[in-house]
């Protein structure tokens, strides 16, 4: 009841200065800061822990926090006593993001009255006069005595910037402080405006079995603060985030920063509840509107495969079709595996992979580029990179046969095809050809072996000579 009873006579306290006189306000600033935590997630999200050493007066005070992000969510907002915790109770918040320009000021004195300063042009001598601001939106409209004016005919002069408009993003907190004066306080929130990704750079080997791979983090920070020296942390993972009509009022806690284990790169990476935490070993400076880059793995020598990849369609298996093609480009991937014994095994954040190869003279050409989702150690990493040049295909259906069936539900179909492979270069190649099988499927027979890839999925390899060609033949048998 006591507690209750000082909340009440506080709360009416600042009812009453707000009637006849703001408190004046504790200001606090980057130069009190002590040092900032940012945790920086993949979807436009990150947690700020911003700590300061503030002097605060004893009883009832206006907290400004400047500094902060531009695109904070308020209702996330935390302020607590690292020094002295429970010294204070904060009694009501306000986010002034609305910055100080000089058509925000025209539009905050509409309605008010300003001095108009005109220069003769003979003379030099400067006229007041007073204005009042009657619209500011597209254009100022001001009346001065008895005549409406459009424009800004002169300088204008203010007789001060309002209370609610800031220079810089600054959260305002009515405090009672019952603590010690100079306390070290902490403030934590969410915000938008802060991003990072993945980008990973690979240069193949010459004989394609092996490549080295470097990967960095690349951070955007487009909040409207900036955070020196900080403590950076990433999560890597899908997040769920309440859909923004659906947000609550409420306080978001700080995360305590778990025990970091050692490791050998920049990059420290552990688990953390479903995703991956990734840990800076130094501090770093996120500048206002700033892209930078932060090294977050390499490894060399992993061993790679590249496969020539043909793959078909299951729409002519049921219809008669003919020609299916000429000069078919064949697609061009290179897998890797995420693994220990293949000199990686640490869970890779989804971003753009880019490919590079040396050509003869040792200059690294872009290659192609394909982009991951979130790979788990031990998972394979399949890159598409573009389709060959040299490596074509030529196809057609050489026979169609309905053997039986009066509706979609019982037809049986037979369809032989004719597949030319056909190689330029001056190198053997092996070609992987996929086709995708409807309904019930038999091969009845075939040039060369196949491979049931999938239940809807022949597979054949197929080698193909230097500047020769290969004929693939098959006959199917289909049952819907």
């Amino acid at each position: 009841m006591k507690s209750l009873h000082r909340f009440t006579l506080v709360a009416l306290s600042f009812a009453l200065q707000s009637a006849y006189a703001q408190p004046v306000e504790t200001r606090s600033t980057l130069a009190d800061q002590q040092e900032v935590a940012v945790t920086i997630y993949n979807d436009n999200l990150a947690l700020v822990k911003d700590q300061r050493r503030v002097q605060l007066k004893s009883g009832p005070l206006a907290l400004a926090f400047r500094d902060v992000s531009a695109k904070m969510r308020p209702e996330t907002a935390l302020l607590r006593s690292v020094s002295a915790p429970g010294s204070f109770q904060v009694l009501e918040q306000n986010f002034d993001f609305d910055l100080l320009t000089p058509q925000k000021l025209l539009e905050k004195y509409v309605g008010q009255n300003v001095s108009v300063i005109r220069t003769n042009p003979a003379t030099g001598a400067e006229i007041t006069e007073a204005a009042t601001v009657l619209a500011a939106n597209n254009g100022v409209v001001l009346k001065i005595g008895q005549r409406i004016e459009t424009g800004i005919p002169g300088r204008l002069v203010f007789g001060d910037v309002p209370a609610n408009l800031r220079d810089r993003p600054t959260l305002v907190m009515a405090l009672d402080n019952t603590g010690s004066v100079q306390q070290d306080l902490e403030l934590s929130y969410l915000t938008g405006g802060l991003a990072w990704r993945a980008d990973y750079v690979v240069e193949l080997a010459a004989a394609d079995d092996k490549l080295d791979i470097s990967g960095w983090v690349t951070l955007t920070n487009t909040s409207g603060a900036s955070y020196r020296n900080a403590k950076l942390q990433l999560v890597a993972g899908d997040v769920n985030q309440v859909a923004p009509e659906m947000v609550q009022r409420g306080r978001v806690l700080a995360m305590a920063a778990p025990a970091m284990a050692k490791a050998s790169n920049d990059m420290a990476e552990e688990s953390l509840f479903e995703y991956h935490l990734y840990t800076l070993g130094r501090p770093t400076t996120i500048a206002e509107n700033q892209t930078k880059q932060v090294a977050l793995l390499s490894a060399s020598g992993v061993p790679a495969r590249k496969e020539l990849l043909l793959k078909g369609n299951d729409y002519y298996y049921q219809s008669s079709a003919g020609e299916l093609g000429q000069k078919i480009k064949v697609a061009v991937f290179v897998e890797f595996d995420n693994k220990e014994s293949a000199r990686l095994g640490m869970p890779l954040p989804k971003g753009v992979i880019r490919v590079y190869k040396k050509d003869a003279a040792g200059n690294a050409q872009f290659i192609g580029e394909d982009r991951v989702d979130h790979t788990p150690k031990n998972e394979k990493v399949r890159l598409k990179l573009g389709e060959a040049f040299d490596v074509t295909a030529d196809k057609k259906q050489t026979d169609f046969k309905k053997l039986g069936g009066t509706s979609k539900y019982n037809y049986v179909f037979e369809s032989a095809y004719e597949l030319i492979l056909k190689n330029a270069k001056k190198e053997p190649v092996v070609v992987t050809v996929q086709e995708p099988m409807p309904g019930d499927w038999q091969i009845i027979s075939a040039s060369h072996a196949h491979t049931k890839g999938a239940a809807n999925t022949a597979v054949w390899k197929i080698a193909i000579p230097a500047e020769g060609s290969t004929a693939l033949t098959y006959r199917a048998l289909v049952r819907y």
